[in-house]
């Protein structure tokens, strides 16, 4: 029994996660000059509003020395700032600035519309469908679903 990569659940929705991102790029880098880490992590304080590098690492799935060197670069634009963990004196609870969050809401309707125009190229069964299978797969595999099940 051999392997067909072409076939293989891993590679394909590695393919796909790939296909997506380059989608979005453009809006993230060219609109906001914003590489991938950078906007994960912004999204990511959004999403959690103060949080430590760690926090963010697993809520995005990113390596803690790319959240790092994105820690940086948005304090650098005065997206975050760093403030002691009074629990851990080791971390630093991160948090967007009011600028911060300004690039934030501007950055989230340009990303909901590309995605909008992607799920447009599926039918509203396969969404259903792509919806429940990523639910079912988070489920298999031990992870806390990002969302709904509706893509």
């Amino acid at each position: 029994m051999g392997l067909t990569l072409s076939e293989f659940l891993p590679y394909r929705l590695n393919c796909l996660s790939e296909a997506m991102s380059q989608e979005i790029k453009p809006i993230y880098r060219d609109h906001f000059g914003l590489n991938r880490p950078e906007w994960r992590v912004l999204v990511a304080l959004a999403d959690l509003g103060t949080a430590t590098a760690k926090e963010i690492g697993v809520h995005s799935a990113q390596h803690k020395t790319r959240i790092s060197r994105a820690v940086r670069a948005l304090e650098q634009r005065r997206w975050l700032t760093r403030d002691p963990d009074p629990e851990d004196r080791r971390s630093e609870m991160l948090s967007l600035t009011a600028a911060g969050h300004r690039a934030y809401c501007d950055l989230v309707g340009p990303m909901r519309d590309r995605e909008a125009r992607i799920l447009e190229r599926l039918s509203p069964e396969e969404r259903q469908a792509l919806g429940e299978a990523l639910g079912a797969l988070e489920r298999a595999l031990g992870l806390a679903p990002t969302r709904g099940t509706d893509p």
